[in-house]
């Protein structure tokens, strides 16, 4: 479903917080915002915010870009899915299935964590035209699979390429160049219509 935009209050984001029952999980490509949406967007329903990247580096104890350069991609994308995994898992198996989840923008490509992720979270695709990818990855410099090439051109390769599998999240945001409010506020929308 494709989420307009909608203002709400603060109880109407309390009550909807009360309805999730599960981890909310933000797929997408790099630089789109699954980040900076998903702190905001934990802060607002009141749970615990993770950056699976985040999460990666400090289980290998080594940066993306060296993981990267260490021992390759697919080496990496193994640890995404156990982590991605146990993130999905854990909290739900504590009793407490509320979190938001930022995944890297390979991992939904995967098709175990994909499943997963669909069938145990409210999945969003966040998603964004490639010029507005390019200007927000070119603030950062630990981007492995921008290195050695034209941003715009491996962005819009990437992104034709993930298109069918984040295509599959039942949730579908686009992120503007405007401020993120307008970004959460329609993820809120799409949460409570997939509610």
């Amino acid at each position: 479903m494709d989420v307009q935009q909608t203002r709400f209050s603060a109880q109407e984001i309390a009550a909807l917080a009360r309805r999730i029952d599960r981890p909310i999980v933000l797929v997408g490509m790099m630089g789109v915002g699954k980040s900076s949406v998903g702190k905001r967007l934990a802060t607002l329903i009141d749970c615990p915010f993770v950056d699976a990247d985040d999460e990666i580096e400090r289980s290998a104890q080594m940066t993306i870009p060296e993981i990267f350069d260490t021992y390759g991609e697919d080496y990496f994308r193994d640890g995404e899915r156990r982590v991605i995994a146990r993130l999905v898992t854990e909290r739900a198996n504590a009793g407490k299935p509320r979190i938001v989840i930022a995944t890297g923008g390979g991992a939904f490509c995967n098709a175990e964590t994909r499943a997963l992720i669909l069938d145990k979270a409210i999945t969003i695709w966040l998603d964004s035209e490639v010029a507005t990818l390019v200007e927000r990855t070119a603030r950062k410099e630990n981007r492995p699979l921008l290195r050695g090439g034209d941003p715009h051109e491996i962005l819009g390769r990437l992104r034709d390429e993930r298109a069918p599998h984040y295509a599959q999240a039942p949730i579908h945001v686009t992120s503007g160049s405007g401020p993120h409010v307008q970004t959460i506020n329609k993820v809120l929308q799409g949460i409570s219509q997939w509610l």
